[in-house]
């Protein structure tokens, strides 16, 4: 199946980016290596011109903000909220769907650099909140960060969710929304944006190791219908979650489903419904600067393809199809 490439930044005010500068551009084949214009996805201005207009040189990437901790709660013995105050221009960049920050203390390197998803954007008190999954050396570090102490926030990210332009369209249809442990929190925004949209949501959670009710506060707005479902049986879905998602597919006419959770689900859904359902997933790569440099996010797949996630707009069937595991 023919894969038309995408870059979350490609006509954005950070595109060209670096990649650019090294022959590496996702979208534009001149700045790839090659000696004729083939764009694979036009996004309304030439990368080649801007980045000829800029010097030949790369534009100016994400910023990092100064930011307040206004707000710090433990909502579980390894889930920690923060609500945090910082600049209005960064605060509106974060409304898209899909958006993440770089957070890191002030005395840390840049490489305590830590991809966190929004919880929820507030404009009125310029702030955002994040919830944090305690696990490394990274979060302990953040952990470590009191109230009304700094924090350093990198940013607008775009790139946390994959197959987010058929997910941004959607409207007046009946969507599945997944979520599991940590991953319900950045699926929030999601299920405020498809209701916004006049779509009928059918919820399904799994709290995992958690608590049930962990996100419940943030979860109230949802009138819907939802069900508390394991949807892991050693280690494939579970015969539960099958029944559930075979009724609402077949029965009810549900199109789409949203994941929000572990590579594994993810992939297993994938490949069982991708002939049933369109699909759309949470980027859950490994991520270090979040510019495509570091190489902490590359996948390798068949045919010597790489693709740096954090920057690639994949569709959930070709993320997973061909790709090396080792």
């Amino acid at each position: 199946m023919y894969e038309v490439k995408n870059c979350i930044d490609a006509g954005s005010e950070y595109c060209p980016c670096h990649l650019a500068k090294t022959g590496e551009c996702i979208i534009c084949s001149q700045l790839s290596g090659k000696s004729f214009c083939d764009c694979k996805n036009w996004k309304g201005t030439c990368i080649l011109q801007e980045y000829h207009r800029n010097g030949n040189k790369p534009k100016s990437q994400r910023r990092t903000y100064n930011g307040t901790v206004i707000e710090k709660v433990y909502e579980d013995s390894g889930i920690l909220k923060l609500k945090i105050k910082s600049s209005i221009s960064l605060i509106k960049g974060l409304k898209r769907l899909g958006s993440f920050v770089f957070l890191r203390s002030e005395s840390s390197q840049e490489f305590y650099d830590c991809p966190i998803s929004i919880l929820k954007v507030d404009e009125e008190e310029e702030a955002i909140v994040v919830a944090i999954e305690i696990r490394g050396i990274k979060t302990k570090t953040i952990e470590g960060i009191n109230e009304k102490e700094d924090i350093l926030i990198r940013g607008p990210f775009w790139n946390g969710i994959f197959g987010v332009k058929k997910l941004s369209e959607l409207s007046n249809d009946k969507v599945i929304v997944m979520g599991r442990g940590i991953g319900i929190a950045p699926l929030i925004p999601v299920l405020k944006d498809l209701l916004r949209r006049n779509n009928k949501v059918f919820l399904i959670l799994d709290s995992g190791e958690f608590k049930k009710d962990i996100f419940d506060g943030e979860l109230s707005f949802f009138q819907g219908e939802r069900g508390h479902i394991k949807v892991f049986d050693n280690g494939e879905l579970s015969k539960e979650l099958n029944e559930c998602l075979l009724d609402l597919i077949n029965t009810q006419g549900y199109s789409h489903i949203h994941i929000s959770g572990p590579d594994i689900l993810a992939y297993n859904v994938t490949k069982e419904y991708k002939n049933s359902l369109t699909l759309s997933c949470s980027n859950n790569a490994k991520m270090c600067c979040g510019e495509g440099v570091c190489g902490s996010c590359s996948s390798r797949y068949s045919g010597h393809i790489v693709k740096r996630l954090c920057k690639v707009q994949c569709e959930p069937n070709n993320l997973f199809e061909g790709r090396r595991l080792i």
